[in-house]
């Protein structure tokens, strides 16, 4: 039977931030006491931000990140990385410029692959992941029509790192980052579900009004394609960070 992944509640996205980025911390220490890389899954948008700060800060106060290897959830396909709403550009601006991790060690789906080589080189990706030994922690948002990474209503839960369609909501909400719906890109790379239930460990961060009812959709029994992120309901290790307005529809 699946089990409903666990929920934690703050008073603020910030103070939600701070403990996934208190329990990154530990997770990195610990590892690195072992003398083994953490690998982090990380993922995009506005929702992450204060996290990426207060890594930052943590940095700042200490904590490395040179035994870290990272892996981005997805990137948009047709755009470069000197693209200013390309997940690459976002990654650096946000986290991996202001940390010591090792350039070789952060890894993202390229946007600009050809088309013939866009299948090798989605398995090449997910070789990279096992290469590195899994993913110990994947962040996740959730879209507002339940996507997980790009995995839009829908999608199987038995693909790994693939080219996706976006769904209309997605575009939408994308549009004003990129001057309009139609300047928006239709598809990108993502990690599959397959791929995001392999984790070790997932933390999904949602903050605001407009997330809750997805939020209690996702935490709700029943696994639907519909609804990608109760997928996670089958992951043996999966807290949901949300803020108040997040969680208001929860009991």
């Amino acid at each position: 039977m699946p089990d409903i992944p666990s929920y934690r509640l703050f008073e603020s996205p910030q103070s939600a931030s701070r403990a996934v980025a208190d329990d990154i911390s530990q997770l990195i220490r610990s590892r690195d006491n072992k003398g083994k890389n953490t690998v982090l899954g990380l993922a995009t948008g506005n929702t992450p931000i204060e996290l990426y700060e207060e890594l930052i800060r943590l940095h700042r106060a200490g904590l490395s990140f040179r035994n870290v290897v990272t892996f981005n959830l997805d990137e948009y396909i047709g755009i470069d990385r000197e693209h200013c709403e390309s997940y690459w550009q976002f990654m650096h601006s946000r986290l991996f410029n202001h940390i010591d991790i090792t350039p070789e060690n952060i890894h993202l789906p390229d946007g600009m692959v050809c088309a013939d080589d866009i299948e090798s080189h989605c398995s090449t990706y997910e070789k990279q992941i096992k290469e590195a030994g899994g993913i110990d922690l994947q962040v996740l948002g959730i879209g507002r029509n339940g996507h997980i990474g790009f995995n839009e209503p829908g999608a199987s839960p038995d693909l790994a790192t693939h080219v996706t369609q976006l769904n209309e909501v997605t575009i939408s909400d994308a549009a004003a980052a990129f001057g309009g719906p139609d300047n928006v890109p239709q598809y990108a790379i993502t990690m599959g579900v397959k791929t995001i239930l392999a984790a070790q460990r997932i933390t999904l961060l949602a903050f605001g009004s407009s997330k809750a009812d997805i939020v209690k959709r996702a935490l709700t029994p029943g696994i639907t394609a519909e609804v990608p992120a109760t997928y996670l309901q089958s992951h043996h290790n999966t807290t949901f960070f949300l803020d108040q307005e997040a969680g208001e529809g929860l009991n």
